[in-house]
């Protein structure tokens, strides 16, 4: 076990090579040269090369994509607002949406400061109502709020974050009954040091409006966190409480899982993947994938971080179950938290794959 959380730790220092891992039988895990007839390649399996890996969603929505892509390419607005418009404010799908299009701009910032994202600019400009746009508008002050330089705790931090918070309420009153702008709030409720009053006052209108929401509930789950504003044992009773009186078919029975790494220590141990509470929450987040709607939004964050638990726990045939479903799409929770979300993907796809095939496991015998 300890060769496994090497490599990973190896493997993102020279991702470039995370393709030719392989498991020898009766062995270890080893890094093999490319081409080598050892190495154990995704690509035998109709995987995405890692330099195709789509870091800005986490599962496929052709419909995103075609505006997104029209938007970035024409400076035309219209394909987006037209997009937000058609999409419903109940479920998780708008949500997704708009962070997508406030990601995509906040990107563009960065690369072009003061020139990038002008189909937003010009958006809020000629179409000052629109409700799409202004949730846009507030989801991009969020993300650059924590890709500033000033860095988190800043005098420029805030003052972005407060701009946020001030889009987000402007959204809400462009939009009664949408939960997006008060979904959005929550991330600056996280980051301002909302008061656990002022924070409930806020949940409350999520769930007056939402109140299955995982995207919400996701959002509201970091503030609960030890590294925020709350504690293990609060973020524990959080994520049981809503996986508890969740409906059947919800994915809130996997919300223990995202508690349990938001809570990974350290220093991990041999045995923490083999322990009572991530088998409990793995368990949990296996029965909501196999019980969910097949097309639910969210679906594909729960593959994500599932897989992230399932390799250290070298339960090979249920990982690259997740692999097979997500694959192409790397947008979400543990990877889009890393510097380089698609290598750090790349890795635990390729140990899947080795553990798999040191298995007996092969392409041949992967569901399709």
């Amino acid at each position: 076990m300890e060769i496994l959380w090497f490599l990973i730790a190896l493997g993102l220092l020279v991702a470039a090579f995370s393709p030719y891992i392989r498991r020898r039988r009766g062995g270890g895990l080893r890094l093999v040269a490319p081409g080598s007839p050892d190495a154990a390649d995704p690509e035998n399996y109709g995987f995405a090369r890692q330099e195709h890996l789509d870091i800005r969603v986490p599962g496929p929505d052709e419909d995103l994509m075609d505006a997104l892509d029209t938007v970035q390419r024409t400076g035309q607005w219209q394909a987006a607002s037209q997009l937000l418009a058609g999409t419903p404010k109940e479920g998780e799908l708008r949500w997704q949406r708009v962070q997508a299009f406030g990601g995509a701009a906040a990107l563009e910032l960065v690369a072009e400061p003061g020139a990038g994202a002008r189909w937003l600019k010009a958006w809020r400009l000629e179409a000052e109502k629109d409700a799409g746009g202004a949730q846009v508008h507030a989801e991009l002050l969020v993300q650059q709020a924590w890709r500033h330089s000033g860095g988190v705790g800043s005098t420029d931090h805030r003052i972005i974050l407060e701009e946020a918070r001030e889009a987000c309420r402007k959204a809400a009153l462009l939009a009664p009954g949408d939960p997006v702008p008060f979904i959005t709030e929550l991330a600056v409720a996280r980051a301002l040091g909302y008061s656990e009053a002022e924070f409930d006052a806020l949940w409350a209108k999520v769930i007056d409006v939402a109140p299955t929401h995982m995207g919400a509930h996701l959002a509201a789950l970091h503030y609960w966190c030890e590294k925020w504003h709350g504690s293990r044992e609060k973020a524990d009773a959080f994520a049981h409480a809503a996986a508890a009186r969740a409906p059947k078919g919800s994915l809130l029975a996997a919300l223990p899982l995202f508690a349990v790494y938001e809570h990974v220590p350290d220093v991990v141990l041999t045995n923490y993947w083999r322990g009572a509470v991530v088998t409990r929450a793995v368990e949990g987040a296996l029965y909501a994938v196999h019980t969910a709607r097949q097309d639910d939004p969210m679906l594909a964050h729960v593959r994500h971080m599932l897989l992230s638990f399932l390799v250290p726990m070298e339960r090979w045939a249920e990982a690259m179950e997740q692999i097979r479903h997500v694959d192409g799409c790397v947008g979400a929770l543990p990877w889009s938290v890393s510097a380089d979300p698609a290598a750090q993907y790349a890795v635990f796809r390729a140990l899947a794959v080795a553990g798999y095939e040191a298995n007996g496991g092969s392409p041949a015998t992967l569901p399709h």
